[in-house]
């Protein structure tokens, strides 16, 4: 089982807020990408801020409005929270604040998505706990925002694949090593 975790990247590395992303679109070969690594998943794991911006964007939408929202409204949604307590998105279940034995034992038995949730995406590559790291990198430099990358901390990372998209990003699949 993995861990598989999906971020919108500016080149100068900011995760934070990503409505940047919309003026490039979504080229339909992203969404090929995207779902060539979530086609297994049984699980998405997120952190509370990423799961309170998810519900209202996915909670209602259908097929026919998203084809990626059946995945997200129909698979357990792990949360990482020590605040949230009652979760009202379908399928959800709170696990607790961070504790990475929980999630090794959760990743254990069930390949796990994660997206945005950069608190929780910091303390699992911290830990080791990523088996891939998929990151779309737009073709912009925003200056300031929040990183995935901390200042001090290294990861070192092994590159397996990357594609290019006729809308200017790039794709980095990476590993830890």
């Amino acid at each position: 089982m993995a861990i598989h975790v999906h971020e919108f990247m500016s080149l100068d590395g900011v995760v934070e807020d990503p409505t940047w992303t919309f003026d490039y679109g979504f080229a339909p070969e992203m969404g090929e990408t995207i779902g060539s690594f979530t086609q297994n998943a049984t699980g998405i794991l997120l952190g509370r801020k990423t799961y309170e911006a998810f519900e209202p964007a996915w909670s209602n939408r259908t097929a026919e409005d998203d084809p990626g929202a059946p995945f997200f409204n129909d698979t357990t949604k792990y949360v990482v929270s020590s605040t949230l307590t009652d979760p009202t998105w379908r399928n959800s279940e709170v696990i607790g604040g961070y504790d990475a034995e929980t999630i090794r034992k959760l990743s254990g038995e069930r390949d796990l998505y994660v997206s945005g949730s950069v608190r929780l995406v910091r303390a699992l590559l911290s830990d080791g706990l990523i088996d891939g790291l998929h990151l779309f990198v737009y073709p912009v430099a925003l200056g300031g925002g929040t990183r995935l990358f901390e200042d001090g901390v290294k990861h070192k990372l092994a590159l397996e694949d990357t594609r290019s998209y006729d809308n200017g990003v790039v794709y980095l699949h990476y590993r830890q090593t």
